[in-house]
């Protein structure tokens, strides 16, 4: 039996003062265990050396680390599970969630952090 559930994304924050990311529309998603499921952001930011970061969170717990992206290299990322994958650009980042569990139904957080030149 499929069961159906929710992957919520909602936005994070630019740590410097002009920067700043968020949820591209229709970002709130319903699948089925064993699915893909694709999140996005946009975001803004004036320099090039951008790390992109997704977290998620349950209802009764703080945000965990699930990876981060160099904006600027297609191989620099770190990830926390292998189902979790992400491409990313000066302007926007997509999380691919593949084969869903019912355990990954959370509030999903964008966040990006400009490093120093």
């Amino acid at each position: 039996m499929d069961r159906c559930f929710m992957l919520i994304l909602i936005m994070g924050t630019g740590l410097v003062a002009g920067d700043s990311i968020e949820p591209d529309k229709g970002t709130e998603k319903t699948s089925k265990e064993g699915e893909t499921v694709k999140l996005s952001c946009s975001c803004s930011t004036s320099t090039d050396y951008v790390y992109l970061y997704w977290y998620r969170q349950y209802a009764n717990g703080g945000p965990q680390y699930l990876l981060y992206k160099n904006a600027r290299s297609a191989s620099d990322a770190d990830t926390s599970d292998r189902r979790f994958q992400s491409t990313a650009s000066r302007t926007s980042t997509e999380l691919t969630i593949t084969d869903v569990f019912l355990s990954d139904s959370a509030l999903y957080y964008c966040a990006i952090r400009v490093a120093a030149q």
